[in-house]
C-alpha cells in the first residue's frame, strides 16, 4: 500500500491542504491589472512577519542563498571588512560566500552547537574604533546542529560599541516560526525561504531590508548585479510586479501561507513552536541521548540535532526510519556527518504529528542496536503535551448541528 511519507527535516516542511490547492489553480497573466492586487498585499503582510519598522520586502524566484547574496551584493564591496561567525553548516556556506565575493571576513570559529559569540562580538567590536568593519552577520537558527543564536544581543553588542556597522541575520529556518523583531533589533537585511516556517515548496527567496541599508545601496553601490538589483525589484515592485517572470503559484501559496499565520496569530504559533519542541527535548532526555546544542541557552524550537550514541552511525538511523518506516529524519553534515540525526519540528506541525515521529524514532533506534524502551520518549512527551495542554473550559464550544 502506499502511504504518504512522513516528512520530518527541518525543510522543505509538510505543505498544508489549504495552501497546496491555493496553488493548485489556473495560471494568471503576471502583467495584467489584476495582478497587484494578489502581490501588493504580500509584501505589506511579509513585513509583518518581519516586525518591521521601516524598509521593504522583496521577493525572489530562488533559495534563501539567492537572498543571502542580493544582502551582500546590494550593500557591500569587495574588500569591504565584515565580522562573521561559523559553527555549522550554513553559517559556513554563508562565510564561503562572503568570501568568494571578495569581502575580507574577521571570522569567530566556533564549536558546533554553540552559536554566535555575542562577548567576542562585543570586544571586537568596541576595539574598531576606526568602524572598518561594514556588517555584522548572526546566523539565528543553525539548522545543522540545531542551535539558536540570541540576536537582540547582538543588537545589544553594536549599540554599546556605538558602531554603525549594518547587522544581517539568517533567519531562514527560523521566520514564521521563532520570533524575530527586525524593527526592535535593528537589523538590517533578514534572509528567509519559501520551504520552512512559511509551508510552502522551495523557491521563494525572500529578503527584509531596512531604510538603513536602502540607503547604504544607494550611497555605497554595492557590487556589480542583475538578477538580485534592488533597484529593478523597487521599480517594478511598487506597482505589484518584477522585473522578470515570478514564480507565481508560489506566491498564490505564500498568500494562503500568511492568512494562517495570521489566523493562528504570529505570538501563538511561536508557543506552539517552543511547547512541540520542547516535548521532542523530553523524549531526548527519556531515551538517555543528548543534543548537539550545548547549553538549553542554544536549544532551537524548529529543529533537534540528536547526537546519536556512540558507536552509532547516524547515518544508518536516517537509512533505516526511511525505509523501514516512510520517515524523513534529517542526516547530520559536514563536522556532525554520521553524528547526529535531526527531527525537524516546524511549520504546520501539532502534537499527534510529533508522537509520530517520536514512534517511528523509537523503533528505529532500537533496530539500530540503541537500548531504548519503547513508549520512553513517546510518553515523556505525550506527558509534557497532557500537562500544558489547553484547559477544556478554554476550548472553543461546538456549534450545534
Amino acid at each position: 500500500m502506499s502511504v504518504t511519507p512522513h516528512l520530518f527535516i527541518p525543510g522543505p516542511t509538510t505543505i498544508p491542504d489549504e495552501v497546496r490547492m491555493a496553488m493548485n489553480v489556473p495560471m494568471i497573466d503576471m502583467r495584467s491589472a489584476e495582478y497587484p492586487k494578489l502581490t501588493l498585499p504580500i509584501f505589506e503582510d511579509m513585513k509583518k512577519v518581519f516586525k518591521m519598522k521601516d524598509g521593504r520586502v522583496f521577493i525572489f524566484p530562488s533559495s534563501g542563498t539567492g537572498a543571502w547574496e542580493s544582502a551582500i551584493q546590494n550593500t557591500l564591496k569587495p574588500g569591504d571588512k565584515v565580522l562573521m561567525s561559523r559553527f555549522g553548516q550554513f553559517s559556513l556556506l554563508w562565510v564561503d560566500m562572503a568570501e568568494r565575493l571578495g569581502l575580507k571576513v574577521e571570522l569567530c570559529d566556533e564549536e558546533w552547537g554553540t552559536g554566535v559569540p555575542l562577548e567576542k562580538y562585543a570586544d571586537i567590536l568596541a576595539k574598531d574604533k576606526a568602524h572598518e568593519i561594514k556588517a555584522v552577520f548572526a546566523t539565528h537558527n543553525e539548522t545543522a546542529t540545531g542551535v539558536t543564536s540570541d540576536i537582540a544581543g547582538v543588537r545589544k553588542a553594536l549599540d554599546a560599541a556605538k558602531h554603525p556597522a549594518l547587522l544581517f541575520v539568517d533567519s531562514v529556518s527560523g521566520l514564521g516560526s521563532l520570533d524575530m523583531r527586525m524593527g526592535d533589533w535593528g537589523v538590517d537585511c533578514c534572509v528567509s525561504g519559501s520551504q520552512k516556517g512559511f509551508m510552502l515548496p522551495t523557491g521563494l527567496g525572500i529578503l527584509a531590508v531596512s531604510q538603513k541599508a536602502l540607503d547604504a545601496n544607494k550611497s555605497n553601490g554595492g557590487m556589480a548585479r542583475c538578477f538580485f538589483a534592488w533597484e529593478d525589484h523597487i521599480k517594478t515592485n511598487d506597482l505589484g510586479y518584477f522585473p522578470y517572470t515570478p514564480a507565481t503559484q508560489l506566491l498564490q501559496g505564500l498568500r494562503c501561507s500568511l492568512d494562517l499565520i495570521f489566523a493562528e496569530g504570529l505570538d501563538n504559533v511561536f508557543a506552539r513552536h517552543h511547547r512541540l519542541a520542547t516535548g521532542v527535548r523530553a523524549a531526548v532526555d527519556a531515551w538517555g541521548l543528548k543534543l548537539c546544542a550545548k547549553e538549553p541557552k542554544w536549544h532551537s524550537d524548529t529543529v533537534s540535532a540528536i547526537l546519536a550514541p556512540e558507536g552509532i552511525d547516524s547515518a544508518g538511523i536516517v537509512k533505516t526510519a526511511y525505509y523501514r518506516y516512510n520517515t524523513s529524519l534529517g542526516v547530520g553534515l559536514n563536522k556532525v556527518a554520521g553524528r547526529v540525526f535531526r527531527i525537524g519540528h516546524l511549520g504546520a506541525l501539532d502534537e499527534f504529528m510529533v508522537g509520530g515521529v517520536l514512534f517511528a524514532v523509537e523503533m528505529t533506534l532500537k533496530d539500530c542496536g540503541v537500548p531504548v524502551k519503547f513508549g520512553s520518549g513517546t510518553g515523556a512527551a505525550a506527558e509534557y503535551f497532557n500537562k500544558t495542554a489547553t484547559k477544556a473550559a478554554e476550548l472553543p464550544k461546538a456549534k450545534a448541528a
